[in-house]
């Protein structure tokens, strides 16, 4: 029951920000994150930076790339990975297809990643994973409860502790990721989770 949430809400939250998503994606974020790209939210000024307008050339000017978010190719191939984890259980398949898609510093795409190799029971690559998606949206909630059941997984209830805190600081202790790394908390030491 809680795996289906987990799918239901993981979908919701990534379609909602690819409407929401601006045209624009920061270079420094390579893709965005926090569920959908686009830039850091205003309240983050730890990501913001201020940028001053471009020199002027004699240059014809380009155009500004699409973003990746709303390419039909990537949406696609973000949905077919996304269901080759939760439909078919198909970690190393859709490692692949996850990093084919060519925007793994995306925090959507690099959890997935992460999620997929905890799967598979390679807890450094997932670490790694993991890691490289909160450095791209610190305020990814997923990554967060995905790397708190990690750190469960590996007897780290204190950091699993820490991740849940940050998880009620980014969407309160009433949504669904919250609940969810708290049961993981609830439940002894050693017992099998199935997340």
């Amino acid at each position: 029951m809680i795996k289906s949430a987990i799918k239901v809400i993981t979908v919701t939250v990534f379609f909602m920000a690819l409407i929401a998503a601006p045209p624009v994606v920061p270079v420094f974020a390579a893709g965005g994150g926090g569920g959908g790209g686009g830039d850091p939210p205003a309240s983050d000024t730890s990501t913001t930076t201020k940028s001053s307008p471009a020199p002027r050339s004699a240059h014809k000017a380009k155009k500004p790339k699409q973003s990746f978010l709303s390419d039909p190719a990537f949406i696609a191939g973000y949905r077919a990975a996304y269901a080759t984890i939760y439909d078919r259980n198909d970690y190393r398949a859709a490692i692949e297809e996850l990093k084919a898609l060519g925007h793994d510093d995306y925090a959507n795409v690099a959890n997935l990643i992460g999620y997929s190799y905890r799967k598979l029971g390679d807890y450094k690559l997932s670490q790694v994973w993991y890691e490289r998606a909160l450095k791209s949206d610190p305020n990814h909630v997923l990554t967060w409860q995905y790397y708190g059941l990690w750190q469960i997984e590996q007897g780290n209830r204190e950091q699993a502790q820490y991740h849940l805190s940050r998880i009620a600081a980014i969407c309160g202790t009433d949504c669904e990721h919250y609940r969810s790394l708290a049961a993981a908390l609830e439940q002894p030491p050693g017992t099998g989770l199935i997340y």
